[in-house]
């Protein structure tokens, strides 16, 4: 399987704003998302995960197949560290969370209540969620805030693991991540401003 996006236009709050976007992932890649703040990669993101209908083109990748980490960590707050990677598995019908423990560094935190965790180790338990999906392309949103430098690259070796295992990775960062990835600026897909060609009539 490859992610292959053909001329894909997509909108946020009715608004294009991103047209005409084009690329192909192979399988053990990862590609850079690029660009200023506002330019539209969380929507490229929502829309390439399925979170959000695209106003023309196509997708080859199913949304089964995309694992989508966002902003927010999507923990349960009362469930321990152990209990969310716990949760999240058998949402995903997979099982065993050990690997995701030692691959972010929670293993010390299993049994703490995700609720008394620091912003950086939610951030953590957060990411870890990607490693029991069973899914191989992940997307990903700014995925380092709240991160500390040995949070980063501990992120980075899962990034790299994911990748040898024959995984994709799509990830909108800023970050240097010491991967090996091409980069994509998704300024040149801007979508161009929306023309009123009827704009004089409405005051005749």
């Amino acid at each position: 399987m490859e992610l292959t996006v053909s001329d894909l236009s997509c909108a946020r709050g009715g608004i294009a704003v991103l047209e005409g976007v084009g690329f192909t992932l192979h399988p053990g890649n990862a590609l850079l998302l690029r660009g200023p703040n506002g330019i539209g990669k969380t929507t490229l993101l929502r829309t390439l995960a399925g979170l959000q209908p695209a106003l023309a083109g196509r997708v080859s990748a199913p949304p089964e197949a995309i694992a989508y980490a966002a902003h927010a960590d999507g923990l349960k707050a009362t469930l321990s560290v152990a209990e969310n990677l716990t949760f999240w598995a058998r949402i995903f019908g997979t099982s065993g969370i050990d690997a995701a423990l030692t691959a972010f560094n929670l293993c010390d935190l299993a049994d703490r209540q995700a609720q008394n965790l620091s912003a950086g180790q939610k951030r953590r338990l957060g990411l870890a969620r990607l490693l029991v999906t069973g899914r191989p392309i992940w997307m990903l949103d700014e995925p380092t805030v709240s991160l500390d430098a040995a949070s980063v690259t501990l992120f980075g070796q899962a990034i790299r693991a994911h990748l040898d295992s024959g995984g994709m990775a799509l990830i909108a960062t800023h970050i240097d991540l010491g991967l090996d990835a091409d980069k994509l600026d998704v300024t040149q897909f801007r979508a161009l401003p929306q023309r009123l060609d009827a704009f004089d009539e409405a005051f005749a």
